[in-house]
């Protein structure tokens, strides 16, 4: 018997690390098709991607790990052939805040402290700014000609004007910042508070909250994204694979539904009225909005453990998923809509390594 649980208790961490290892084919769907990979230069054994941000047929993806940030020329027709090119960094890399018009982006630096300025065609730096500690998220408002940064330690945001590149205010937070998104109808920024499970609204030209209210039953907000047309907000919760969708009118949370684990972000597709979710557990939730306060899961892909951020291309409708890899290169998968001829089935499918390994779970509870 000993020597039987010696052998299955091998067996099963071998398992588990093959599947930790090789990514394999994302299980099957019947609304989405898998395209392939896009492979990424490999630093050191263990490489954590963090924002995804798509722009004009560009797509570029930030290292946790290894403070890089690539950028991807994507191929329309094969994206596997996409080109990418690399800036080197040190400290953390996060997010990407795009101004397209005048050919300048942002990347925030948690353990850096800064905001690197850089040039989004050639990747040359142009110049760092510091900021208040654990810079994480960023978006620019071009409404409000500014960049905002949510600094989750310090539990403030940092406005920065893009043009002269200097720091121009700070707005006190109640709560520990992770995540923005902006109302294109109202001008409002709302900003979710991820220690105190709320939402605030910010009024970015008087540079003060303007509200707070809870997002319950979510608990640890992540990921959010807004469809200004219909009022909504969608909310991803961490600590209880959860989403809420919350009104901003009478600004109340009126659903919420349960997604995959660990969820970390969310994107919305306005003309599909699609919402896709991605998390550390390796599910990519699909949920189609019948209406407002309607919604209903159309599918759960499997991904790979640690594929927890996740890009939407509104123009060709793919979404882009980027995978945290194990001594492998780390990579994005790409998945499309699915036409008539290529609908699949639509039972979802384990991989082949989480099969194995589920299937030696059960004869190690048989033991």
């Amino acid at each position: 018997m000993t020597a039987t649980f010696a052998t299955v208790i091998s067996l099963c961490l071998a398992v588990a690390g093959a599947y930790l290892i090789c990514p394999g084919t994302p299980g099957k769907s019947k609304f989405m098709k898998f395209e392939g990979y896009i492979e990424l230069p490999k630093h050191g054994s263990l490489n954590v991607l963090d924002y995804l941000t798509i722009s004009n047929g560009t797509l570029f993806v930030t290292s946790e790990s290894s403070g890089a940030l690539f950028k991807v020329t994507l191929d329309p027709n094969h994206p596997s052939l996409s080109t990418v090119s690399e800036l080197p960094g040190s400290g953390a890399a996060h997010g990407v805040a795009l101004m397209t018009d005048h050919n300048v982006a942002f990347l925030t630096r948690s353990e850096e402290n800064t905001v690197d300025v850089f040039d989004p065609t050639s990747l040359r730096l142009f110049a760092r700014i510091p900021v208040a500690d654990d810079a994480d998220a960023i978006l620019y408002v071009p409404s409000a000609k500014l960049v905002y940064v949510a600094n989750g330690d310090a539990k403030i945001a940092t406005l920065i004007d893009p043009e002269k590149r200097i720091t121009v205010g700070t707005v006190t937070l109640p709560g520990r910042p992770e995540f923005p998104a902006f109302d294109s109808r109202t001008g409002l920024l709302y900003q979710n508070l991820e220690d105190i499970d709320s939402i605030v609204s910010i009024d970015l030209g008087e540079r003060a909250v303007t509200g707070q209210w809870s997002l319950a039953p979510c608990e640890g907000p992540s990921g959010m994204a807004v469809d200004s047309e219909q009022r909504r907000l969608f909310a991803v919760c961490t600590r209880n694979a959860t989403l809420v969708v919350f009104d901003l009118e009478s600004h109340r949370v009126i659903t919420s539904m349960r997604i995959g684990g660990g969820p970390d972000s969310v994107a919305f597709d306005g003309t599909l009225h699609r919402i896709y979710c991605a998390g550390k557990a390796g599910r990519l939730t699909v949920i189609q909005q019948d209406g407002p306060n309607t919604y209903r899961v159309l599918d759960e892909i499997h991904t790979h453990f640690g594929a927890h951020t996740l890009a939407l291309d509104p123009v060709s409708h793919r979404v882009f998923v980027a995978y945290a890899s194990l001594f492998a290169k780390p990579r994005i998968a790409v998945f499309s809509l699915t036409t008539a001829n290529e609908v699949q089935e639509s039972t979802v499918e384990r991989p082949s390594y989480a099969r194995t390994l589920w299937s030696t779970i059960q004869l190690l509870r048989l033991i």
